[in-house]
């Protein structure tokens, strides 16, 4: 039977999306996951992988047209289901191209694969791996898989997760680190080549929009249409209060100097200020647990993970990517998932599952200079956190025997944004209190 394609849900509250591009053309054959047509949303921008590998058989929603999520938007055939009755063709869809008899030929995709086959890149919540588990190694099924494509020892890969357990972002910085001169590494948005899929034309990277002429009416985009609608259902939703605490990050800055050209060589990921932030707002948040809560009618649901937002800036708008479960990331693993994600959304390489469900927000307008910023609310959460730009600044140092002194710091402006529905002045204050401590006595190992 065909498989249907359909408009996926980007994350919380997006009810539809809008087909700006087809990749494909009926006719085509395509392989699972492999790049099939982008979409616009409030928040995202990307590129929606095929669900199944085959023929593109059938394009029901012409590009430009928005539908609601989970509307069948095309269908894909199987290899020997390409000869089968045609259906009604979509107004922009092309017919079907006869397949040759040799393809035809060709068996459909086994399940489960056998040992010796390329199996799917990606591996989806319930989909069986098809072989055994190496039990002896803390990692998950889609690691394991990643190893056997890679005849990979899980032994010689470090682990960031609790306990030493073994990530995605892990193992795929170690084969990167692996790949000799000249061949392609696996990048950190798609965990191993898949080898039988055709490799797509290279396409130019997305450009910032033109200057608009003066006098010139422009249209907004279906991003900064719902982006606009959002942003004004959170000021409608949540009773918006910020406070500003200002944090001396000497110790970090001159940790940073210190050790990022060695922790980039070592590990492969350059070092930012951003895990800083993140490991310590994380801390905050396990302390403080109304803050990683949301409001539900008129039920708190205190969440049992922290799953972190981490607000990109686009050229075309604006993504907020989520770092699942955080709290269980070392310092390593905080870096490579913020520069994964980063890296992902701006390519348009982000999974529907990997922009919802976050629980708390860091925004960061410091990277454009910015003193501080009082940011919107990201919905559902119920607080975002503000990191201004980090400047050098003359302060009264006071010493152990109570002496003051002036001296040159660097400091930085936080700002929490948060829903007094639920959250008190007090108890902002006293988690801000918190991660202001966690910075200026910073004392975790970083690699």
């Amino acid at each position: 039977m065909p498989t249907d394609i359909v408009m996926p849900q980007m994350g919380e509250s997006i009810f539809e999306g809008t087909i700006t591009k087809w990749l494909k053309k009926p006719g085509d054959k395509v392989q699972r996951d492999e790049p099939l047509f982008e979409i616009s949303t409030d928040k995202v921008d990307a590129e929606i992988p095929a669900p199944a590998s085959g023929v593109l058989q059938e394009i029901k929603v012409a590009e430009g047209n928005t539908v609601q999520v989970n509307t069948v938007v095309g269908t894909i055939s199987a290899d020997g289901e390409a000869a089968a009755a045609p259906s009604k063709p979509a107004a922009s869809a092309q017919p079907a191209e006869r397949k040759p008899p040799a393809q035809a030929k060709q068996p459909a995709e086994a399940r489960p694969p056998q040992p010796t086959e390329q199996k799917e890149v990606i591996q989806f919540p319930g989909e069986a791996t098809g072989e055994a588990e190496d039990e002896h190694v803390r990692s998950s099924p889609l690691v394991r898989k990643i190893a056997r494509e890679h005849n990979l020892d899980l032994s010689r890969v470090p682990g960031t997760g609790t306990g030493g357990r073994i990530t995605k972002q892990d193992i795929t910085a170690f084969l990167e680190k692996q790949t000799p001169p000249g061949q392609p590494a696996v990048s950190a948005g798609a965990t191993a080549p898949a080898i039988s899929a055709p490799v797509p034309a290279a396409k130019p990277s997305t450009a910032p929009a033109p200057a608009a002429i003066p006098g010139e009416f422009v249209p907004l985009t279906q991003m900064r249409k719902i982006i606009a609608q959002r942003m004004i259902e959170s000021r409608r939703t949540s009773a918006h209060v910020h406070n500003l605490f200002e944090v001396d990050v000497t110790r970090i800055v001159n940790l940073r100097n210190k050790s990022k050209n060695a922790f980039e060589q070592r590990y492969g990921v350059r070092l930012t200020f951003m895990p800083f932030f993140v490991r310590a707002t994380i801390i905050g948040l396990q302390q403080f647990p109304i803050i990683n809560a949301s409001l539900e009618g008129e039920t708190i649901h205190y969440h049992r993970h922290i799953n972190m937002g981490i607000a990109v800036a686009l050229d075309w708008g604006l993504i907020v990517p989520v770092l699942k479960n955080a709290e269980e990331l070392n310092f390593l693993g905080l870096q490579r998932g913020i520069t994964d994600l980063g890296e992902r959304a701006r390519t348009k390489k982000l999974t529907p599952d990997e922009v919802q469900g976050s629980t708390f927000t860091v925004t960061n307008p410091g990277t454009f200079g910015a003193v501080f910023g009082l940011p919107i609310i990201n919905q559902p959460n119920v607080a975002i956190l503000g990191v201004g730009g980090i400047a050098k600044a003359p302060v009264v140092v006071t010493d152990a025997q109570g002496s003051d002194s002036i001296a040159i710091r660097s400091l930085v402006h936080l700002t929490l944004g948060y829903d007094h529905r639920i959250i008190d002045g007090a108890v902002a204050d006293q988690f801000m209190a918190l991660v202001k401590k966690m910075l200026e006595n910073w004392n975790e190992e970083i690699g």
